[in-house]
């Protein structure tokens, strides 16, 4: 196959998630920062797609960088973007570049995580903040899904070939503590849409099982200051 060719599949499986996911996503993202006081100069965010997440952490970072394998015309105004297809090269930004780096749902679309999160690693300073999102697969809806159908929710035949790599909250952490990240927690979105209907759990049902009843884990940790 041509590199050209490759090209095109490689944008028209970018073109299949519209470059956004879901406001619950984001809005945990930025409330994980915030439990934790997270603030800086610089915010990479790789896989931006459109850069929904600036809006809601654009209060605690000064600039603000995107990065993806195609443009789209809804990126924030005044952000920086860059243009880097993840399966076939690394992030264009220099060693310790940025305070925080974030992943949201961009693991799962690439072909080796671990290749990718040994890169993220590589552009956060030393002791930045990495944070990493992908489909809850131990959801109920997602083990139901899996019962049923035998893939995973966001694994169907709808959703290939965007979403390639399944991976659990626990493969999460051994690829982080296996790429020198440290002070790993796992936190969930607490939303999730309940089986065969459109509705999503009740918030306070979904803040005492987050597991079960989330869409989307959360892996957060620290580069090793070595």
């Amino acid at each position: 196959m041509s590199l050209a060719v490759d090209r095109l599949t490689v944008e028209a499986r970018a073109r299949q998630t519209r470059g956004e996911s879901a406001d619950a996503i984001y809005r945990a993202i930025a409330l994980a920062l915030a439990r934790r006081g997270i603030w800086g100069n610089m915010l990479l965010d790789v896989g931006c797609g459109a850069g929904r997440l600036w809006p809601f952490v654009c209060d605690r970072f000064a600039t603000y960088i995107g990065v993806d394998v195609i443009p789209y015309e809804q990126f924030p105004k005044g952000a920086i973007f860059r243009v880097a297809d993840l399966d076939a090269e690394g992030v264009p930004l220099p060693d310790r570049s940025a305070d925080v780096v974030v992943a949201a749902e961009t693991i799962e679309h690439l072909e080796n995580p671990r290749a990718f999160m040994r890169e993220l690693v590589r552009v956060t300073k030393a002791d930045g903040w990495i944070v990493v999102t992908t489909p809850n697969q131990l959801a109920l809806l997602s083990m139901m899904t899996l019962f049923v159908k035998g893939r995973f929710n966001a694994f169907q035949d709808v959703q290939y070939p965007a979403h390639i790599t399944a991976l659990l909250p626990i493969d999460l952490q051994r690829i982080a503590e296996e790429s020198a990240v440290t002070g790993i927690a796992i936190e969930y979105t607490e939303e999730g849409r309940i089986p065969l209907t459109g509705r999503h759990y009740p918030a306070r049902l979904a803040r005492l099982l987050p597991q079960a009843l989330s869409d989307n884990v959360l892996l957060l940790g620290k580069r090793n200051v070595g």
